[in-house]
């Protein structure tokens, strides 16, 4: 091998998690437990951004012996993760909703702040309001503050427009995103986030299934846009089961992944429509039924589980033990938006450990390779494995877990974040434990 080059080395790490190691596309409950993970290893990244070599740090020193390399890490007294994935945020908005944070501490209901002209109706009047450059400044800073915090891949939603115009605006910002900046981008449009004012369900319906899909398909086939994911809130007073039905299969046929909002706040049955429909993903869950469960499990359809909604309104939690036991592929995801401010992925396995009584193996699991696949990506990341995609997670600590242990702490705890073997985020500010 004495003649290759390579783009990046990182040696001598105390752990690198590969989480898992025989190209598994998902994790279910038992193979969530023991996460695979080398002590003493070492990576290697290609120039074309894929990882040549993941293992014991002898082995990979011997075998890559006389070879050059752009940048070369010692990690010695650290830990090298796969890089975290996001699997569920709404980071393109104008407007914030600090205002509502108090009006919920002082016991308002998600519906009730709805209701009084906040909550999405807020943030879609400042959002349609404003320009495209001021919605990508915001966009591409929330996205740094994700990637510092250790995310590589992250889905991100259109949905603060609820007419073709600004959904449109909306998801060009996100397609200008993912060509500026480093972080891989799953776009998803989310034009049945609410019914807008002056419309009823029918005719929003109608007008995302003639109108405005149409348009999105003509801007994929042109290559102006690229979108992955279709979305809907499939809640009471919002978009109902057939109403639900017809626009993701419309979505579906257009070639986008169905990846949605169900049961969050009442039992819908969208599980099992997700099911039905073959969808890829459905999040929140938090009032899932058993059935519903037991119908996703069978389907593959994965659970994106957003800890950080059920904690600020103050619902119960999804039951993610009764979805893990039912062998259902558990995510887990932000929720970033206006509602719930958190760019953390640590903080949410944090609080999927806490609140949701999950394992920090399983939490691990559920932010990298599970997360991937609700955005069908695990071909490519959530583990260290050969051919994958070189993002890596750096800490500076002697064991894997402490990402999750230090609560609010991973500001001091990453020492790097790595996409496609190139450094994009050093911290110089690292304090040792």
């Amino acid at each position: 091998m004495s003649s290759s080059s390579f783009r990046l080395l990182v040696k001598n790490a105390t752990q690198v998690v590969l989480v898992c190691r025989n190209g598994e596309k998902y994790l279910t409950r038992n193979g969530m437990q023991t996460l695979a993970v080398v002590e003493n290893g070492s990576v290697v990244i290609g120039h074309d951004g894929l990882i040549k070599a993941v293992g014991s740090a002898e082995i990979i020193e011997s075998q890559f012996k006389g070879a050059t390399f752009d940048n070369v890490l010692d990690a010695s007294g650290m830990c090298v993760l796969p890089g975290l994935v996001d699997a569920h945020t709404h980071p393109v908005w104008a407007g914030d909703r600090v205002h509502e944070f108090a009006m919920k501490l002082a016991g308002a209901t998600y519906m009730e702040v709805h209701e009084a002209g906040g909550g999405i109706h807020f943030t879609v009047a400042h959002t349609r309001s404003a320009t495209q450059q001021h919605l990508l400044a915001a966009l591409q800073s929330r996205l740094e503050r994700m990637m510092r915090a250790g995310t590589t891949l992250v889905e991100c939603k259109s949905g603060y427009g609820l007419e073709m115009d600004t959904e449109l605006k909306m998801l060009r910002v996100i397609h200008a995103a993912r060509q500026s900046l480093p972080i891989e981008i799953s776009a998803t449009y989310c034009g049945a986030h609410a019914v807008p004012k002056g419309k009823t369900m029918e005719e929003a319906t109608q007008d995302i299934v003639a109108v405005q899909l149409p348009k999105i398909k003509e801007l994929m086939a042109s290559g102006d846009l690229q979108v992955d994911n279709i979305d809907v809130f499939c809640e009471k007073g919002v978009f109902d089961l057939n109403s639900t039905r017809c626009i993701l299969q419309a979505g579906k046929d257009m070639g986008l992944n169905i990846n949605f909002h169900g049961d969050e706040l009442h039992p819908m049955n969208s599980a099992h429509l997700g099911a039905e429909l073959g969808a890829l993903a459905i999040s929140h869950l938090e009032e899932v039924t058993d059935d519903g469960i037991a119908a996703m499990a069978n389907a593959k359809t994965s659970a994106v589980l957003l800890p950080t909604t059920a904690y600020i309104l103050k619902l119960s939690p999804p039951r993610a033990r009764d979805m893990l036991d039912a062998g259902v592929i558990v995510a887990l995801g932000s929720d970033f938006n206006p509602n719930a401010y958190c760019c953390s992925m640590p903080m949410v396995m944090h609080l999927a450990c806490v609140m949701m009584k999950m394992s920090m193996p399983e939490a691990l699991a559920a932010s990298t390779i599970n997360a991937a696949y609700a955005l069908n990506r695990s071909q490519t990341h959530g583990s260290l494995e050969t051919g994958k995609q070189g993002d890596l997670v750096i800490i500076n600590a002697p064991r894997w877990e402490h990402l999750v242990y230090q609560f609010g702490g991973h500001q001091e705890l990453i020492r790097y974040v790595i996409i496609k073997g190139e450094i994009v985020y050093e911290n110089e500010k690292v304090l040792t434990l």
